[in-house]
């Protein structure tokens, strides 16, 4: 591939530039996430084979496995699958596309982005390397997961590097805790629901927010040990 055959759009999707080729067929998801995350300048989408491996199984990879991901990725939850090129893909991926960096797509494939191409590209080898290390681990034995303390710690890490925003965090807490990867659109859902019916909006100061974390960090913790 070189230059010239690259093809430029707007932010519509309107072709700008060359007569011979026509963008991708996923340009809704692209433009999709531009839209939802003004702080994206790339999106790499593709089908690495291990990452596409947990897509196609319907494996979230959402567990608290490794340190590094969690500070430099997060969780990356697993959407319900929607017919490449269309809409159905597109409504499935807004839900999460604000809170995570890298998604896997059902039964197709998967996406990241960022501000710059070399990050978004970063992000799912990172993605890659994640999914072949936890298939890995599965294979030799059970993953040990990090405690909820631990996780805390790292978010803690990630958001003072601002790698993440407050409002992101809540997302990656319940995402880790609660291990499954339908918190954002359960959330959003339920969002939506009190505003539809007229429910009471509450407001957090970061430190509250915190505290409540830990707090169900701690809960967790103790479930998990009776």
């Amino acid at each position: 591939m070189t230059e010239d055959m690259l093809v430029i759009v707007d932010t519509f999707g309107r072709k700008l530039r060359s007569e011979e080729r026509n963008p991708s067929s996923e340009l809704p998801m692209h433009l999709a996430i531009y839209r939802l995350r003004p702080d994206v300048r790339a999106v790499v989408h593709a089908h690495p084979p291990f990452g596409t491996g947990f897509a196609v199984a319907n494996v979230p990879l959402d567990k608290p496995l490794l340190s590094e991901v969690i500070l430099t990725l997060g969780c990356i939850p697993l959407t319900a699958y929607g017919t490449p090129s269309t809409n159905e893909m597109v409504d499935s991926l807004a839900p999460y596309i604000p809170h995570h960096d890298a998604l896997l797509l059902a039964n197709h494939g998967a996406v990241s982005y960022g501000p710059d191409l070399e990050l978004a590209y970063g992000r799912m080898e990172t993605l890659e390397h994640f999914a072949k290390i936890t298939l890995i681990a599965r294979l030799v034995g059970k993953p040990a997961e990090l405690s909820p303390e631990a996780i805390a710690k790292l978010l803690d890490v990630r958001e003072r590097a601002g790698y993440m925003s407050p409002e992101a965090r809540g997302c990656q807490a319940c995402g880790y805790l609660n291990g499954h990867s339908s918190s954002c659109a359960a959330g959003s859902a339920t969002r939506s629901q009190g505003r539809s019916n007229g429910g009471d909006t509450i407001t957090l100061t970061r430190q509250e927010l915190n505290a409540l974390i830990t707090e169900a960090a701690r809960l967790v913790a103790d479930q998990m040990k009776h």
